[in-house]
């Protein structure tokens, strides 16, 4: 735990998080609009988020494959409950893990051969063709997946014990959010020592680090397998919370996106950002589906308000310095400010629409 100090306002924060994640399957139980599924998803899908951020972050590279990693997780977990009969909780994970390491691991030391828009569209590459062959195969269900349900309980064995379908729920969870502060840990750990360092300065000038004596390929490839080995465990543990394994939710290109727009949304420049993404995401698409059938409007809202109005994200605004944050200050100061936070938001649109309608012209030729 050396270097990893807070301040007694970061360590209220943190406890009062804590507490407030610990109590989501009681508060669930009371308000009917917050269902535990969600916020579980929601925690799993950032926790890959916050994989990918490590190499967002610092190495300046987009992934648009990261859920081969997340798929590979719950797919490995889907097989060996459902053709194997393995019902170990601690088994599964761990298989998971390995088989996503090596995974990570192929696809980066082909993909990092390239940069920039290349990189990007390998990694998309790969992905599709671990979807294609999860969707064209038999063994792994094709189009109708796998279900995770071994043994006479019908459910992975949580330390040798069989739990109760509500037990179970609440059980899972509850690991879930101990795996997600460890494994938060040890990214921030990570980031603060000499080989986060390392790659920021990758990063910032590939060329330069490489002057200077930084293995710049081996530095990049180590930490793409361990924001696979991210995705891996949170792929792992949906499937044993989902107990159902499908090709799309979890390996289609559309799933890479969602990892990707939950780390942007948070706030890539943080560590925690990535995660409140995750949870933010899919609580809108959930609320979308029962608002109307073009819920994927809202999340894209969501990113052009992000885009334009919070570019560092939601928890990088709330930090010191930041947007919201300076804002809340100067509405606490004075209320009547918000009439000129309206009277500028508008002659920002109004700007940025003549903006585009001169563009337009141009294009068409129009004077």
């Amino acid at each position: 735990m050396k270097g990893l100090e807070l301040t007694k306002r970061q360590a209220v924060l943190v406890l009062v998080g804590l507490l407030f994640a610990f109590a989501i399957p009681d508060l669930a139980l009371m308000t009917p609009s917050l269902q535990l599924t969600v916020v579980h998803q929601g925690l799993l899908f950032g926790l890959a988020a916050v994989g990918l951020n490590l190499l967002l972050r610092h190495t300046r590279l987009v992934s648009f494959g990261h859920a081969a990693f997340f798929g590979t997780g719950a797919y490995t977990t889907a097989v060996l409950a459902a053709k194997y009969d393995v019902s170990s909780f601690t088994v599964l994970l761990v298989a998971a893990v390995v088989v996503a390491t090596l995974v990570a691991g192929i696809i980066g030391y082909l993909s990092l051969r390239h940069t920039g828009l290349y990189f990007s569209l390998l990694t998309l590459a790969f992905g599709q063709l671990l979807y294609a062959l999860v969707q064209g195969q038999s063994f792994f269900g094709s189009s109708d997946g796998l279900p995770v349900r071994p043994g006479e309980a019908r459910q992975p064995l949580v330390f040798g014990l069989a739990l109760d379908p509500e037990a179970y729920a609440v059980v899972l969870y509850y690991l879930t959010i101990v795996i997600l502060v460890v494994s938060l840990l040890v990214m921030w750990r990570l980031v603060k020592s000499p080989f986060g360092n390392a790659l920021d300065a990758i990063g910032q000038d590939r060329t330069r680090a490489q002057f200077i004596g930084i293995p710049v390929r081996r530095y990049v490839w180590t930490a793409f397998v361990i924001s696979g080995i991210y995705g891996g465990v949170a792929g792992a543990l949906y499937a044993m919370v989902q107990q159902h394994v499908r090709p799309g939710p979890v390996l289609y290109f559309l799933r890479s996106g969602d990892i990707l727009f939950m780390a942007i949304l948070g706030g890539f420049q943080t560590l925690l950002g990535p995660l409140v993404g995750g949870v933010i995401l899919v609580f809108l698409q959930d609320v979308g589906r029962d608002v109307t059938a073009y819920f994927d409007a809202l999340t894209g809202f969501a990113l052009l308000v992000i885009v334009f109005g919070l570019p560092r994200g939601l928890v990088g605004s709330l930090r010191s310095g930041g947007l919201l944050s300076g804002a809340g200050r100067d509405f606490r100061e004075d209320p009547t400010v918000i009439t000129v936070w309206v009277s500028n938001g508008l002659a920002s649109l109004i700007r940025s629409v003549r903006e585009w309608i001169s563009d337009v012209r141009s294009a068409l030729g129009v004077r």
